[in-house]
């Protein structure tokens, strides 16, 4: 059934998907160009536009990312874009103009920056849909941030955030299943869905998604469990997925794929890298001693 929609641009935002095929075939350059400047248009806290984006278009460099990411189709895709925070043009710019700067230090502006990198990425990405083109966000560059930063030469005060991959799709992209706005929009006030509604609405979204028992995904959740919830969770668990015949979508999320009992423990590693990168808005801020 063909669908209505009242203009292009809404007909793109509704059927948009990632991509992870790309023929070989580069994009040219008026084209990158008009993406680019989508991007660079999009809302910016105080118009201030505290990131950078590291275009990589050298196949070298492009195996190496695809490699770090354990992603092959990273290195198909022609043009990669690398979204990084930046505070440090801004702290020159400061000093430059002998303005006071404390950015780095502050969450308040860690915070609004990495919603400005994400703004002008998703800005990027509708752009790049409009001209026939491919995406993919690949969140995962935040397992070798420090290879990032040795590889495109980052200065402290430059953080990566995300990597878009660019190109023209090997066959027609199609959407995925999504929460609908019943489940995901709540009018005034947070409004608790019923069991029932909410399970009725993540069975929509991934329906007939199981995955079959084996004895090592039995061990790892069980492993998980223990360590979340203890043995008489974890009992619970294994209980569940016996009487149920399969390891259910969540079960597989959080047990098995984003694992529960290893995702808090990178907490302290990130914040050390953090700090590698120059912000330091996780400590007690110390006005510095005068010169």
């Amino acid at each position: 059934m063909t669908i209505k929609y009242p203009n292009q641009t809404v007909k793109l935002l509704l059927e948009r998907a990632s991509c992870r095929s790309f023929q070989n075939k580069k994009i040219p350059a008026v084209v990158m160009s008009y993406i680019l400047n989508a991007g660079v248009h999009a809302a910016t806290g105080g118009n201030l536009q505290p990131y950078s984006i590291i275009r990589i278009t050298k196949l070298t460099n492009r195996k190496k990312i695809a490699k770090l990411a354990g992603q092959g189709f990273i290195a198909d895709a022609p043009v990669s874009l690398l979204f990084c925070i930046d505070w440090h043009r801004l702290k020159r710019w400061a000093k430059l103009e002998t303005a006071p700067f404390a950015a780095t230090s502050a969450f308040r502006h860690f915070w609004i920056s990495f919603q400005d990198t994400m703004i002008t990425a998703q800005s990027i990405c509708t752009a790049a849909d409009s001209f026939g083109l491919g995406s993919v966000y690949i969140g995962t560059v935040m397992e070798f941030f420090p290879m990032l930063k040795r590889m495109f030469r980052l200065p402290n005060g430059v953080m990566p955030v995300v990597l878009l991959c660019l190109g023209y799709p090997k066959s027609k992209l199609v959407s995925r299943n999504k929460l609908g706005i019943d489940t995901v929009v709540h009018n005034e006030k947070y409004i608790e869905l019923s069991d029932k509604k909410l399970l009725g609405a993540f069975n929509q979204k991934y329906p007939g998604m199981k995955i079959e028992i084996n004895r090592e995904r039995l061990k790892m959740i069980e492993k998980v469990c223990k360590d979340i919830g203890g043995d008489k969770f974890a009992q619970k668990c294994l209980a569940r997925i016996k009487k149920q015949g399969y390891i259910s979508w969540s079960q597989r999320y959080f047990g098995l794929h984003y694992v529960a009992n290893e995702m808090p423990k990178q907490n302290e590693k990130l914040l050390k890298l953090f700090e590698q990168f120059g912000f330091e808005w996780f400590k007690k801020y110390q006005i510095p001693k005068s010169k």
